[in-house]
């Protein structure tokens, strides 16, 4: 498989990155990692795996590039551009080059699924950018794409793996999860991309269920 990684030098994209490259059931994976300056992954440059690329994502040429010849494109970031300039350009150049996979990371209430005190905390953190994330979340499952959006909990870097999934209809269960677990799951996509093929999957650690705030 040759999986794109965009924005790949995010704490999230990093573990997954380290996981591909250190466990043998993934060997058989090529990894081309885009971000803005190549060299913040100097330490990957010489992996016969590995294929570094400068990727501007809102640059549609720059995009068009790095899905070029990709099985699976990994959104390591949230789009919270207004004009959704990202989410537009990946779709395009997946549709320009025949990939159909992605995974793309987006944030908890977006269809206004969480619940309670802490429902209401979250909206009044993330309301700047809530518009574009639910817009980037329609574009994707509008888009023809076998799409899975990936909904985050307020994250941790416990050094753990513990989460519950939640799909589009139900109600997210949890506050916060580390980011071990999103990368967990994010792999498991990898290694089988039926999993939340045409789904929008919430996760978080079920033991913050009920909590007001994040859990650290």
């Amino acid at each position: 498989m040759n999986l794109l990684i965009l924005a790949a030098n995010g704490q999230i994209a990093r573990i997954v990155e380290k996981r591909l490259l250190s466990e043998d059931k993934f060997k058989d994976i090529s990894l081309t990692l885009g971000l803005r300056q190549p060299k913040r992954l100097a330490d990957l440059a010489n992996n016969p795996r590995v294929r570094l690329l400068d990727v501007d994502m809102e640059n549609q040429e720059s995009v068009s590039q790095a899905v070029a010849g990709q099985d699976m494109i990994f959104t390591a970031v949230v789009d919270h551009d207004p004009d959704n300039k990202m989410t537009r350009n990946i779709i395009s150049a997946m549709k320009a080059h025949n990939v159909s996979r992605i995974i793309s990371t987006n944030i908890l209430g977006i269809y206004d699924e969480v619940p309670g005190e802490f429902g209401r905390w979250n909206r009044s953190m993330v309301k700047s950018g809530l518009a574009a994330a639910t817009q980037s979340d329609t574009l994707l499952s509008q888009s023809g794409l076998a799409y899975t959006t990936l909904r985050l909990p307020w994250l941790t870097d416990r050094d753990e793996v513990s989460y519950q999934i939640t799909h589009k209809n139900d109600q997210f269960v949890g506050v916060s999860g580390s980011r071990k677990s999103v990368a967990d799951l994010v792999l498991k996509m990898i290694t089988d991309p039926s999993l939340g093929v045409n789904d929008s999957l919430g996760l978080a650690d079920p033991a913050t269920q009920g909590k007001n705030r994040l859990v650290y």
